[in-house]
């Protein structure tokens, strides 16, 4: 029996994590109809549909999923021994939020190179785009809030976010025994990561069993290190990670405003494509760093 073509199975590995013939073509630099051929003489060659075709893509057979497991890990350790044969690491691309990355793992750089054996690059954006780009082979590692779901990726959950409900002091000092009860919380004004407060209404949701519509948003700040920054400041109250306020609290800048008895989680998890961390070792070494920073910081 001849061997399997290589390129067609990069081609088919590519077309699996993508869920797309069209972006594997793309990301290889070959035609559609190169990726398409490749693909059709990959299934010739097993005997068996690799791909079920939708209008918005392609979905992978149970078959194919099996295949791409077995075949990830020796591929993807070919392309990392052809990147490291120049002696020097190959770069490792790291996605994140800003906040966590700027708070959680930029301090730890240094352990981070060391563990990729050479030069990392940080990302910062939304989980969403962050899986995306991972998907489509741009990222290699990204800490995300949102559970991967995309054909292609696997992800571990690494720690839980604890979220608390914070404020300047003297919004505390306005509330009886400086914990307030919802309709109290309700007077302060609330400074929201978006205009559709996504955290402080599953705060509320959580914590209160209702929606948030009796606050009022004083300000909107796309990034919560400049969140804390205004709540800081006295501009009002607002949902934070305790990792993100952990200092202020001590220091009495901040106050919590409720203390729930059970607090609001996110579970963090760490995303890489699908058996990529099982073919490279840098790679598993520095997913194994990067959980263990972001377990002891968050």
């Amino acid at each position: 029996m001849a061997a399997l073509d290589l390129d067609h199975l990069r081609t088919f590995l590519t077309a699996y994590r993508t869920g797309s013939v069209s972006d594997a073509a793309r990301l290889l630099g070959i035609s559609q109809p190169t990726a398409s051929g490749h693909v059709r003489a990959l299934e010739r060659r097993l005997g068996y549909p690799l791909f079920d075709r939708t209008p918005t893509g392609v979905v992978a057979t149970a078959r194919a999923t099996v295949l791409a497991q077995q075949a990830a890990r020796h591929l993807d350790a070919l392309e990392d021994l052809v990147e490291l044969s120049g002696g020097a690491g190959a770069v490792v691309h790291v996605g994140g939020a800003a906040e966590i990355v700027g708070e959680v793992l930029a301090p730890h750089v240094p352990e981070l190179v060391a563990a990729a054996g050479g030069p990392v690059r940080l990302h910062l954006g939304m989980a969403d785009d962050l899986l995306e780009d991972l998907r489509h082979g741009d990222l290699d590692v990204v800490l995300s809030s949102v559970r991967p779901r995309a054909q292609g990726l696997s992800g571990s959950p690494v720690t839980d976010e604890e979220f608390v409900l914070v404020g300047a002091p003297r919004w505390g000092q306005e509330l009886e025994g400086g914990v307030g009860a919802v309709d109290e919380l309700e007077r302060i004004p609330v400074v929201a990561y978006a205009e559709n407060l996504p955290i402080v209404r599953r705060y509320w949701r959580s914590v209160f069993g209702r929606r948030p519509d009796a606050v009022t948003t004083t300000a909107v700040v796309p990034d919560l290190r400049a969140v804390r920054a205004a709540v800081v400041g006295g501009a009002g109250m607002s949902v934070l990670p305790r990792y993100l306020v952990r200092e202020q609290l001590a220091a009495g800048a901040l106050v919590e405003l409720h203390r729930p008895e059970v607090a609001p989680l996110n579970t963090l998890y760490l995303v890489t494509r699908s058996g990529r961390t099982e073919a490279s070792r840098s790679l598993r070494d520095l997913a194994a760093v990067i959980a263990r920073i972001t377990a002891a910081g968050v």
